[in-house]
């Protein structure tokens, strides 16, 4: 679970810093640098895994180093992305340095990260599968042990929230606030998922879709059997404190 108190870390900037980076240390220079490596790299993963059509979807990562995130810029198509091409916004989701704007969920990504600090990476497609559920306004049950291993317990359902403001990213913390899933499906409209970084929310992005066309399918052949709750709690924390080295 994720825990979700307003941020108040101070800006990392001087007070008489120009516009862009001017007036950022070199260390958070560099991590911008380094974190629009990863970001750029993450969105390859989203075609690899079918989970995006033409520009749909984004990756963004808030930075150690200062309230900043790093984040796709709107309307480029995947094969055209480049570290360089990955823009920089502060917590409430303004433009601090790149060439295009940002993508349309910028300000649901910046929301989650004022309000969720364990949040580091934050991940949003229109996987078919999981967005077939978002558009039916109904929970994923955890009939499987993969999903009580990595959700430990159903995908909820967030609310009808319009693009253009924070409306998603409120539904988003409020939907997963008390909630140990790192994905919540708005409805409507598709998956977004949370992680410790970038990668794990990726994780997360892939995880969901794999889950929610499984579940589908079982659906046709029969109503699934849920997987009791003490199995889950047991299943969540073997995978979550034991699994892997």
């Amino acid at each position: 679970m994720f825990s979700t108190e307003e941020s108040g870390a101070a800006p990392a900037r001087t007070a008489t810093a120009a516009p862009g980076l001017a007036g950022y240390s070199q260390e958070v220079l560099d991590e911008i640098a380094a974190v629009r490596k990863i970001v750029s790299d993450l969105h390859a993963e989203l075609p690899k895994w079918e989970l995006v059509v033409w520009t749909a979807g984004n990756v963004s990562q808030r930075l150690k180093s200062a309230d900043l995130l790093v984040i796709k810029p709107s309307g480029v198509t995947y094969d055209e992305l480049t570290p360089e091409k990955m823009v920089v916004c502060d917590l409430d989701g303004n433009l601090i340095d790149g060439d295009k704007a940002p993508s349309s969920d910028t300000a649901a990504h910046a929301y989650v990260y004022r309000n969720m600090p364990g949040v580091n990476g934050v991940v949003h497609t229109h996987s078919t599968y999981a967005t077939a559920w978002a558009a039916r306004a109904e929970p994923i049950p955890c009939v499987l042990t993969m999903m009580a291993d990595e959700f430990g317990g159903d995908i909820p359902v967030g609310p009808f929230a319009l693009i253009g403001d924070d409306s998603i990213g409120q539904g988003i913390v409020e939907t997963l606030r008390d909630s140990r899933s790192r994905a919540v499906l708005m409805r409507n409209h598709g998956p977004f998922t949370i992680g410790k970084d970038a990668k794990d929310a990726v994780k997360a992005a892939v995880m969901v879709e794999e889950v929610a066309r499984t579940v589908h399918i079982s659906r046709q052949l029969g109503e699934p059997g849920r997987i009791g709750q003490a199995d889950i709690d047991r299943l969540f924390d073997r995978y979550q404190n034991v699994y892997g080295q």
